[in-house]
């Protein structure tokens, strides 16, 4: 039989690229999500796939009654990954008690009812933010958790403080916690991709729309960095590769593999790239100008970080594989998808 999957915001960026791996892997999978940055057609995305619908409920989490109904409505779920939160750097320093509402308390509403439906586990959908400015890079997971320069990165910090605490008061179940680095690109289908509601808060999308001319140009928030460039440098990973290694943990939780009842994994290339360089590159790989200027620093923003992934590598069993080039072209056909579907 199937094991079966809760996915909280899998009609989300990253959620979507995870239930088509799970699906691919042979797990059954729920997806919850309210739509507030995504759309129902990803799930028509998902399908075109994998030739499966995954089963959907537009729900939000911070919506126990709605979870509730959930877990009665599909019984049985093994494990849930979760994704579901409000992730924007810049938009969290503007609107804390959104961030601070919609990342905790939907949690807390997850790990309420675990119990009571017997979930084995749960994967959270952490941040690399955790670290705050890393005393040393690359980072590995025994660094130091930094003040946070962002609600958004602090919630992250408190939401991985509640799974622990949760977890040292006995609660019956396990977790890995997965810092993410910088997840770009899209599926090599081009059918499910980067698509945020409004104007995109997040690098990429807004230089594809950039690039494609949706918008008049990309704003690259400072170049008085201390860099080789002045401007911000970050691990952008695939989010291919990414979903892949939720598929691992989650097996990893089920199978019993796991050393402890809480691990945490960094998720990264263990290469840092900067804004500059990321534009240059996506130039180089699709042969398209990106309109661009500077701007000041934006407030809440790290000013370099990339991942040691050694130790996901070794004891996880995944490493990323694809390459930046490779990645951005990703990004760029699911643009061109989008234009050639009328979308945007």
């Amino acid at each position: 039989m199937k094991k079966k999957i809760l996915v909280t915001g899998g009609a989300g960026y990253i959620g979507s690229h995870t239930t088509v791996e799970l699906q691919e892997a042979g797990y059954e999978v729920v997806i919850v999500d309210n739509l507030s940055n995504s759309n129902l057609g990803v799930v028509e995305g998902i399908e075109r796939i994998t030739g499966i619908r995954p089963a959907f409920e537009q729900i939000d989490c911070t919506d126990k009654k709605g979870l509730t109904e959930v877990f009665n409505k599909y019984p049985g779920i093994n494990g849930i990954i979760h994704f579901a939160a409000s992730k924007a750097v810049g938009e969290s320093v503007h609107k804390p008690l959104l961030y601070y509402r919609n990342n905790i308390v939907s949690l807390l509403n997850l790990l309420d009812l675990m119990p009571e439906y017997q979930v084995k586990g749960i994967v959270f959908s952490s941040s690399c933010t955790v670290y705050g400015q890393p005393e040393k890079l690359p980072v590995d997971e025994t660094a130091p958790i930094q003040p946070a320069l962002s609600p958004y990165g602090n919630t992250k910090q408190i939401d991985e403080e509640i799974i622990r605490d949760a977890l040292n008061a006995g609660l019956p179940y396990k977790s890995i916690i997965l810092r993410y680095f910088n997840p770009i690109g899209a599926h090599p289908s081009a059918e499910i991709g980067e698509l945020p509601n409004g104007v995109p808060q997040n690098l990429v999308p807004y230089l594809t729309q950039a690039a494609i001319g949706i918008r008049k140009e990309l704003s690259i928030y400072g170049n008085d960095y201390n860099t080789p460039d002045g401007s911000c440098i970050r691990d952008y990973i695939h989010v291919v590769d990414l979903a892949k290694a939720h598929v691992i943990a989650l097996d990893r939780i089920l199978e019993n593999k796991s050393e402890s009842r809480l691990e945490y994994f960094n998720l990264g290339t263990g290469k840092g790239v900067s804004v500059l360089e990321l534009v240059y590159a996506f130039e180089r790989a699709t042969g398209v100008k990106v309109p661009f200027k500077i701007v000041g620093r934006r407030e809440g923003d790290i000013e370099q970080i990339w991942a040691d992934s050694r130790y996901a590598n070794e004891v996880l069993g995944w490493k990323s594989v694809e390459t930046i080039e490779d990645t951005l072209k990703s990004a760029w056909r699911w643009q061109l998808k989008l234009r050639e579907n009328g979308i945007m």
